[in-house]
């Protein structure tokens, strides 16, 4: 699962729900290793595309100076990313804007020096991947860095499981199972949601999203393409490139 994505074909109407209370620490412990470093150095802008519920956009928005633009077409993921950005100070809210629509459709051009895609370019079919470079690109001006999770190079042999760390509310024990399993060359990944009270499980829900391998020659293809350029990277759980300072 994502901390969300600019696709408009995955909603996240179950998952919004239970996604901080399952994740939000670990995740905003990654985002702070990994996007801090850049966002500080960031001086005309920071695009956080597919921001979720918000865990990567607060980091952003209190490690740089310069505006965030925040997108994030799910409803439900901005149920949560509004209630986060209600809780900061007046002054951070107001370098946030938030776009509710994909990123192609924000309509960003030469506005940032980094953009961010968290946990978003598996989630996307080749061509909205593809789409995506493009607008990024044109959101970077010259020289602009953009860092993202690589997608998965190819599918698992077969079924993965695993339990995320339960998380207590009340009485309640809140768990789920993440799945993911080949399908047709590209990954299924299914979130099954519990909830348990002294034992008995009260409450079950289920998700289901799909992630697109790609070949790190193709991956290179595409940013080229898009007019972008490997660059080096903060972190090595990241992917980065950039908008030639003269193109």
């Amino acid at each position: 699962m994502t901390a969300g994505q600019p696709s408009g074909h995955i909603r996240y109407g179950v998952s919004a729900e239970f996604y901080d209370l399952l994740q939000a620490e670990d995740d905003r412990r990654a985002a702070e290793r990994r996007f801090t470093a850049a966002a500080r150095a960031a001086r005309t802008g920071v695009l956080d595309a597919g921001a979720g519920t918000g865990i990567v956009t607060e980091t952003l928005v209190k490690a740089a100076a310069a505006p965030v633009h925040a997108v994030e077409p799910s409803p439900a993921m901005r149920i949560a990313l509004l209630a986060r950005l209600a809780r900061l100070g007046a002054d951070e809210r107001a370098r946030v804007t938030l776009y509710p629509e994909t990123v192609g459709a924000c309509g960003l051009r030469e506005a940032v020096d980094l953009a961010v895609a968290s946990n978003l370019v598996a989630t996307l079919p080749p061509a909205e991947r593809r789409a995506t470079w493009r607008a990024l690109a044109a959101a970077l001006v010259p020289g602009g860095l953009l860092l993202f999770d690589p997608p998965p190079v190819g599918v698992p042999d077969g079924e993965e499981s695993r339990e995320l760390p339960p998380a207590r509310l009340g009485t309640d024990v809140y768990a789920a199972r993440l799945t993911r399993t080949p399908d047709r060359g590209t990954v299924a990944v299914r979130y099954d949601y519990r909830v348990e009270r002294g034992g008995v499980v009260v409450r079950e829900e289920h998700e289901t999203f799909r992630l697109w391998p790609v070949e790190p020659a193709v991956l290179a293809e595409e940013l080229a393409e898009a007019g972008l350029r490997p660059a080096d990277t903060p972190h090595p759980d990241l992917t980065a490139a950039r908008r030639p300072p003269h193109g």
